[in-house]
C-alpha cells in the first residue's frame, strides 16, 4: 500500500524543489528539465503552469517580492514574470552552475554548485552563501553532485546533500553571520538504496530525504539513524516539502525522464516501470516547519 496520492500531473521530466507558501496556501515547484514553474492552490486542489521557458534548478520566495532562483548560469532575482536580474555568475573564480538551494532565518540563500559528469573529469562543486546584499561567498567545497539543503528547527544545524557521494552532511550553523563549522557525515546512504536528493526537516528535527532510484522518502532521527521509510510509487523521487494548514501535508516531486548514471543501485532497471513526473501528496500527521524566505536586495 502506498500512502501517497497524485495531486497534480504535468508529466514533469524532472520535477524538483517543492516549496510551501503559507501566505496564500500554495505549493510551488518546477520541472527543471522541461523549464516550467507550477503552482497548486491546495484548498481548491487547482494547479497551473505559471511560467514556461525559464531555467530554474532551485528557488525561494524573496521578501522584497518575486523570487531568488538558481540555474546553470548563476543566481538571479526574478520578479515572477519576465524580469531577471543577475546576482552572481561566479564566485572565487568558479562558475555559479547552481542546483538546489534554501533560505536561512536571516534571509540569506545557501546553494550548491554542481559540475557532475560521470563520463569525464569534472570540477568539484562548492557550497555558496548569498548574503542579503547580494554578496556571494564560498562556504565549503569538494562536492560531486550538490543537492538538497535544510535547517534544524533551531537553525543551528545546516544539512547539505551530495547525491553522488550518497551523503547528507551536517554543519554547525551560526545564524548571525551565516558561518559554518564542523562538517560531518550525518547519513551515509548504502549503495543498495537510492540516491539522497531533496531534503526537508520536520518540527521535531527529523530529516526527510527523497531517494532518487529508491521509490521512497526516508526519515532520519537527529542522530542520523533511519526512523522510517515511506514508499512513493515512482522510481525517481526527487524532493519534498511540508505544507497545508497544519504543516502536516507532505508534497513530493518526481521525475519522468529516466536518468542513467553509474551510481545507480545494483539491480536497478532504468528502462522499464514508472519513473515519475507527478506531484504526490500524503499526510502522516507529522508537522514540518514553515519555509524561510530570502531577503536579498541589490
Amino acid at each position: 500500500m502506498f500512502p501517497a496520492m497524485i495531486v497534480a500531473d504535468y508529466q514533469d521530466l524532472c520535477g524538483e524543489c517543492p516549496v510551501w507558501n503559507p501566505e496564500d496556501g500554495t505549493v510551488e515547484w518546477i520541472d527543471c528539465v522541461g523549464q516550467k514553474f507550477f503552482r497548486l492552490h491546495w484548498a481548491g486542489r487547482q494547479s497551473s503552469v505559471v511560467k514556461e521557458d525559464l531555467a530554474i534548478n532551485g528557488f525561494r520566495r524573496n521578501r522584497q517580492g518575486g523570487y531568488v532562483i538558481t540555474n546553470n548560469e548563476g543566481v538571479w532575482l526574478w520578479n515572477g514574470e519576465d524580469k531577471l536580474t543577475l546576482i552572481a555568475a561566479e564566485a572565487d573564480g568558479s562558475k555559479c552552475q547552481m542546483n538546489d538551494c534554501v533560505a536561512d532565518a536571516q534571509g540569506r540563500l545557501l546553494a550548491g554548485s554542481c559540475f557532475y559528469n560521470p563520463g569525464a573529469g569534472y570540477e568539484l562543486g562548492k557550497l555558496l552563501r548569498v548574503d542579503t546584499d547580494g554578496k556571494v561567498s564560498v562556504v565549503d567545497d569538494g562536492f560531486h553532485l550538490a543537492n538538497g539543503l535544510g535547517f534544524s528547527p533551531d537553525g543551528g544545524t545546516l544539512y547539505f546533500t551530495d547525491s553522488a557521494a550518497r551523503r547528507i552532511y551536517a554543519y554547525d550553523y551560526e545564524t548571525t553571520h551565516g558561518s559554518t563549522r564542523n562538517r560531518r557525515v550525518f547519513v551515509q546512504v548504502p549503495k543498495e538504496e537510492g540516491l539522497p536528493d531533496g531534503l526537508a526537516v520536520d518540527r521535531d528535527g527529523f530529516v526527510w530525504s527523497a531517494q532518487w532510484y529508491g521509490s521512497c522518502i526516508m526519515r532520519y532521527d537527529p542522530e542520523g539513524k533511519v526512523e522510517r521509510r515511506v514508499p512513493i510509487p515512482a522510481k525517481q523521487v526527487s524532493s519534498l516539502t511540508f505544507g497545508g494548514p497544519e504543516l502536516t501535508d507532505i508534497f513530493v516531486t518526481s521525475a519522468g525522464q529516466s536518468e542513467i548514471m553509474p551510481i545507480m543501485p545494483p539491480g536497478y532497471d532504468p528502462k522499464t516501470g514508472y519513473f515519475g513526473g507527478a506531484l504526490f501528496h500524503l499526510n502522516l500527521g507529522i508537522a514540518g516547519q514553515p519555509p524561510y524566505e530570502t531577503d536579498i536586495t541589490l
